[in-house]
């Protein structure tokens, strides 16, 4: 999978753009000659006068180094250094101090400083040790690179796609993995959502625990209650045993509510209740359990709709939507459809001992032009009827899709099949009702059916006041 970052035209800005070196000092002769050497260098300078400065330099630019002084006013180099380490800030930091500060200088350099300059500064020196620093801060980078796009491909393997749509949806996947946030992931049916909550699962603190996939829509309203939350033997007729909830189940780990929007409106509340206080009760007993969970949902519902008409909690969906995913649909991602096909096809191909045949060019045009409303299973169910039609076939030319001709075609033919079915002997001329007296029949009906009003007769059988009053006369009904 492609990096999700880095395109080749950002490369070229990246490679383009001059090393950005923040000088934090409060003398102001010390930035002059330091920012004179930077210069020299062939990077660009920015000045702080104080740690607190410093700090907002920080916060809204991109910074590259960072030279910093021990002693400011306001926020000392300590403080600064703390505060790259709360917001786990990762540049290289180069202490500059007098001489008689060494001690100090070593107390940064444990807190995380790359290195330290003592003045007056050796220019030669702080060259070697600015290119250093850059390079190492450059290869930690890639690793870094390498190392996500590694966690990507392993947490993500089952999701195929190389379109921006997908890529942007795995990034926000990749942002919310390491927290405790609620995740919401709405999108159609079949787009994939129970595999994005899975890798969100896997890639998580929580991943040494269970993934614990509940069907809110298949949970009936007489067990939602015992199935969610447990129940004690003896609690109702039938229980003869204890049970462990899902909402239990799912302790130290993930409990992943599917098709949220479909849970009955009377459970809704102490769901609500389970996931703010972090404690259930079991049906049937008094005593209050702590649970440790953490719960994505999935829905293909609008919630707006769902909570204007008070099916859903508008509560219980901000507990919820802590953290929303959307995935696109498949017609959004027509770059991904042909390899998400390539990919199905072969691995039907290879679980049942057919030879893959490949996709025309004809083939992946119409699979790129058919909308796709069942989104990546109906893709797959679609491959696979293709796949047992084309066992002997070395190239595909149209795919079992109802767009397709392949389609259209045994369409036809089960239509044919079912009209000549349908047809039926031509009844005799003596069976044949009069049309005059079938309308007589309808008028009287619809007369005697308004209690003999003329103006609602006429509105019902959809024929003007004077038109029915010539009719009435016409068949003795007035």
């Amino acid at each position: 999978m492609e990096s999700y970052h880095h395109t080749t035209d950002s490369k070229k800005e990246e490679s383009n753009r001059k090393n950005k070196v923040l000088v934090a000092d409060d003398e102001q002769s010390s930035r002059i000659m330091l920012g004179h050497f930077i210069k020299k260098m062939g990077y660009e300078p920015i000045y702080a006068i104080d740690g607190e400065e410093c700090i907002e330099i920080l916060e809204r630019e991109e910074i590259d180094i960072l030279l910093l002084d021990i002693h400011m006013p306001k926020k000392d180099g300590f403080e600064v250094m703390t505060y790259l380490k709360d917001h786990n800030i990762r540049i290289p930091v180069i202490m500059v101090t007098a001489s008689h500060e060494i001690p100090k200088t070593v107390r940064c350099i444990k807190m995380g400083a790359y290195e330290y300059l003592t003045k007056p500064l050796d220019t030669e020196r702080l060259q070697i040790v600015l290119r250093n620093a850059l390079s190492e801060s450059e290869l930690h980078d890639t690793v870094k690179q390498l190392q996500k796009e590694l966690k990507t491909k392993e947490l993500f393997h089952n999701i195929i796609g190389q379109s921006l749509a997908i890529k942007q949806t795995i990034e926000q996947a990749l942002q919310v993995m390491d927290t405790e946030l609620n995740v919401l992931i709405l999108g159609e049916s079949g787009t994939g959502k129970e595999l994005f909550a899975q890798a969100i699962h896997e890639g998580s603190r929580r991943k040494n625990g269970p993934f614990v996939s509940v069907n809110c829509a298949a949970i009936s309203h007489e067990l939602a209650e015992s199935l969610l939350f447990g129940h004690v033997k003896g609690a109702f007729t039938g229980a003869n045993n204890d049970h462990i909830g899902f909402f239990e189940q799912a302790h130290k780990g993930t409990l992943f509510l599917d098709e949220i929007g479909d849970m009955d409106a009377d459970i809704q509340a102490k769901v609500l209740r389970a996931i703010q206080e972090r404690k259930i009760r079991r049906v049937g007993e008094k005593i209050e359990r702590s649970v440790d969970f953490r719960v994505i949902s999935a829905t293909n519902r609008n919630f707006t709709v769902a909570i204007n008409n008070n099916s859903f909690r508008e509560d219980l969906y901000y507990r919820l939507e802590e953290y929303p995913i959307f995935i696109p649909p498949l017609r959004d991602r027509k770059d991904d459809i042909v390899l998400i096909a390539k990919h199905f096809l072969e691995e039907f191909c290879s679980a049942n001992n057919i030879k893959p045949p490949l996709f025309s060019s004809e083939a992946q045009e119409e699979m790129k032009n058919y909308h796709w409303p069942g989104n990546v299973r109906e893709l797959k169910n679609a491959i696979q009827r293709t796949a047992i039609r084309s066992k002997n076939l070395n190239e595909i030319h149209s795919v079992m899709t109802p767009g397709s001709r392949e389609y259209h075609k045994e369409d036809l033919s089960r239509r044919s099949t079912n009209e000549e079915e349908k047809k039926s002997p031509v009844s005799s001329p003596s069976s044949i009702v009069p049309l005059d007296q079938m309308e007589r029949q309808a008028i009287e009906d619809a007369y005697r059916a308004c209690g003999e009003n003329p103006t609602k007769t006429a509105q019902l059988l959809g024929i003007g006041r004077a038109t029915l009053y010539r009719k009435l006369k016409k068949f003795g009904l007035n």
